[in-house]
C-alpha cells in the first residue's frame, strides 16, 4: 500500500547468525531497512527507497529517522561506521543508540565511504535499537546508506536478517486431529489487541487444506474479511495456465462481497468483504463443507458474524473440485504480508475452536501446537511466539522481542464447555436478498416462466390441481409426492417409488406457508424465496441464497388427535 513519507523512520533489525570464528565485524545492508511509517512502493510492489543494487536511497524527508535494531548477546564496547554518500555538500545526521547521540557530517562523493561514528558500551545483551535521523538537511537527498558496519567484542554473534524480504515470520496455531474424523464445520473466535491491528497485517481464524478466512489490514482506511479457496493443481502464479477442470468455482456470495480469482501464492477463488473491524472486538468465524463423492467435489462456505447485528453473514461459497472430502488440517495464523513494516509487533487471540462431525456432534478444540514459515525455520527472523492465556491461545510476530515458543511446542488452553448456537436464518443480509429475490421471482411470472394464483409472506403458490378433502394444516403430518428444484431447473430432491410421510412443523417455512393452500388429494407449486427455504446455509445441490419450486401432491393428511 502506497502511504506518505512524513515523518517517517527507517528501520533495519539485526537478526543474522554470524557463524564460524570468532569474528568481531558485521556489515549490515541498509536494504534490510524499514520506513515507518512504511515507504510508498512502485506499481510493481518494490520499495522505492530500498534495493539490494543501491541499498537506501531517494530518502529526501527531513523528518525522516533510520533505525537499526539487533539482537546483542555479548557485552563489552560496539564500534559503529556507516558506508555513507551524497553528491551535494553540507547535510548532517543524527545517531543515537542505548543513550549515546553522535552527529556525522554526510561526506560529499559519489562514491561510498566508510564513516565512523563512535564507540557504545554494551553492558545487557538483548535486542538494541540504532536510530538515523536528520539533523541539516542542504539537498534534496539526505544520504545515500549502503550499509551500517558494527565491530569490537559486542559484535560478536549478532543477529541480523541478511534476506531482502522483510516481513516477520508467519506464525501458525495447528489444530491437531485424525484424519479419521469427518469435520463438516470449523468455528473460531479471533480478538486483535488495541495497536495490535497494524498494517499489511493478516490474523486468519479458519485454516484448511484448501483454504483460509480471516481478517486483514490493508490500507489506513480500509479493512477486510476474506476467504479464499485454492484450485486443484500445482500452479503457483498464473490462474490462466489452470485447466477449467481445477479450478474452484463461486457458487454464492454476500451482498456486497467482491469475489474473483487469486495467484502469485497458489491460485484460487477469492473473495472479500470491505468492513471496518475494530480492536477489541471479538469476531466469529464459521466455515462449513459439503461433499459430493459422485462429482468428487466440495463446497466450502465462509460465515461472518456481525456482533453490531447480532447476526451472520454470507461472505462466499466455493466448489472445489478434485477434492470429496470433508474439512481437514486446520489452523489458525498471523502473518505480516507486505515487508515495508515488518518490524512493528502483531497480535492476536484465538477462542472457542469447536468442529462439528459427520455424525452431527461438536466437539472443542482445546490444544494446538506452534509453527512458522520458512523465514521463521531459516532464523531470518527470531522474534515471534505463541502460547495459551486461560480460554484462548495467542500468536504474536515482529516487533524484534525474545522468542516466546519453539517449533511444533504445544499449547492447551481452558475449555469453554458450551459449544456455539449458531443460527444462520439470521442473516445480515436478509432484507437486501429478499429484494433482489422478489423481483427476480416477478420477472419470471411476467416472463410467463411461471403462473400463479397467489402469494403469501413472498411464497406463491399455483394450484396444479384441485382436491377434494381437507385443506392442509401446519400440525398436520402428510403423506406427499414431490419434486425440488432450482430456478435452472435442476432437480435436487424428490419422491421415488414410495411417498415421503413427515409433520409439516418440521419442514421448512415455505412448505408451512404454501401447502394450508392445497386440499387432500390436490397438487400444489411452490416458489420460495431463499428466507423461506435454506437462507445462507449451503446443502451442497443447494446453495447459499437459492430460491426453489416445489410440485407436491398431498396424498393423505394425516390430523393430530
Amino acid at each position: 500500500m502506497k502511504i506518505g513519507l512524513s515523518s517517517v523512520f527507517i528501520s533495519a533489525f539485526l537478526l543474522f547468525q554470524v557463524t564460524g570464528r570468532s569474528q568481531t565485524a558485521v556489515s549490515i545492508p541498509a536494504y534490510t531497512a524499514y520506513a515507518v511509517p512504511p515507504e510508498q512502493s512502485t506499481e510493481e510492489d518494490e520499495s522505492k527507497m530500498f534495493s539490494v543494487k543501491d541499498g537506501l536511497h531517494n530518502w529526501t524527508d527531513a523528518g525522516c529517522e533510520v533505525h537499526f535494531f539487533f539482537k546483542i548477546r555479548n557485552r563489552g564496547a560496539l564500534q559503529l561506521s556507516l558506508q555513507l554518500k551524497n553528491d551535494k555538500p553540507g547535510n548532517v545526521i543524527s545517531i543515537e543508540i542505548a543513550g549515546k547521540n553522535f552527529r556525522v557530517p554526510v561526506p560529499q562523493s559519489n562514491e561510498f565511504r566508510n564513516v565512523k561514528i563512535g564507540s557504545v558500551p554494551i553492558s545487557d545483551t538483548g535486542f538494541y535499537e540504532l536510530k538515523i535521523s536528520s539533523a541539516v538537511k542542504k539537498s534534496t537527498i539526505i544520504a545515500d546508506i549502503r550499509s551500517l558496519e558494527l565491530s569490537g567484542p559486542a559484535a560478536k554473534n549478532i543477529h541480523f536478517n541478511a534476506k531482502q524480504r522483510r516481513n516477520a515470520a508467519s506464525v501458525h496455531l495447528i489444530y491437531p486431529l485424525p484424519d479419521s474424523v469427518k469435520i463438516v464445520s470449523f468455528y473460531n473466535e479471533i480478538t486483535i489487541p488495541e495497536g495490535a491491528d497494524v498494517l499489511h497485517s493478516y490474523y486468519m481464524a479458519c485454516g484448511f487444506a484448501r483454504g483460509y478466512f480471516g481478517i486483514q489490514v490493508n490500507s489506513a482506511t480500509e479493512r477486510r474479511v476474506i476467504f479464499s479457496v485454492w484450485d486443484a493443481g500445482n500452479e503457483a502464479v498464473d490462474r490462466n495456465k489452470v485447466a477449467a477442470e481445477n479450478k474452484v468455482q463461486l457458487i454464492a456470495k454476500g451482498e456486497d462481497v467482491f469475489a474473483d480469482g487469486f495467484g502469485n501464492e497458489g491460485t484460487g477463488g477469492h473473495s472479500h468483504w470491505v468492513y471496518n473491524w475494530k480492536a477489541g472486538e471479538t469476531y466469529k468465524f464459521l466455515v462449513a463443507a459439503v461433499t459430493d463423492t459422485a462429482t468428487n467435489t466440495t463446497t466450502y462456505t465462509g460465515y461472518f458474524f456481525l456482533p453490531e447485528q447480532q447476526k451472520w453473514k454470507l461472505i462466499a461459497a466455493f466448489k472445489a473440485p478434485k477434492d470429496g472430502k470433508s474439512l481437514r488440517k486446520l489452523y489458525s495464523f498471523v502473518e505480516n504480508f507486505w515487508g515495508a513494516n515488518g518490524q512493528l509487533n502483531r497480535r492476536a487471540y484465538f477462542g472457542n475452536q469447536w468442529i462439528r462431525k459427520e455424525s452431527g456432534e461438536w466437539k472443542e478444540l482445546t490444544t494446538s501446537t506452534f509453527s512458522y514459515d520458512a523465514t521463521g525455520k531459516a532464523g531470518d527472523r527470531i522474534d515471534q511466539g505463541g502460547g495459551a492465556e486461560g480460554n484462548k491461545f495467542y500468536l504474536w510476530n515482529g516487533g524484534f522481542k525474545n522468542t516466546g515458543a519453539q517449533f511444533n511446542q504445544p499449547f492447551t488452553r481452558t475449555e469453554n464447555g458450551e459449544r456455539p448456537l449458531i443460527d444462520l436464518y439470521k442473516n445480515a443480509d436478509s432484507l437486501a436478498e429478499a429484494g433482489k429475490e422478489n423481483e427476480i421471482i416477478l420477472t419470471e411470472i411476467k416472463e410467463g416462466k411461471f403462473d400463479t394464483t397467489g402469494s403469501r409472506n413472498g411464497v406463491y403458490y399455483k394450484i396444479l390441481e384441485e382436491g377434494n378433502g381437507d385443506y392442509v394444516t401446519v400440525n398436520d403430518t402428510l403423506v406427499v409426492r414431490y419434486k425440488g428444484q432450482l430456478l435452472n431447473g435442476f432437480v435436487f430432491d424428490q419422491t421415488k417409488e414410495k411417498p415421503a410421510v413427515f409433520p409439516l412443523k418440521r419442514l421448512i417455512r415455505g412448505w408451512q406457508t404454501g401447502l394450508p393452500f392445497c386440499r387432500q388429494g390436490g397438487k400444489i407449486r411452490l416458489i420460495m424465496p431463499s428466507a423461506s427455504a435454506y437462507s445462507i446455509r449451503n446443502l451442497g445441490t443447494i446453495p447459499p441464497n437459492s430460491i426453489l419450486i416445489f410440485d407436491v401432491e398431498v396424498l393423505e393428511i394425516r390430523k393430530l388427535h
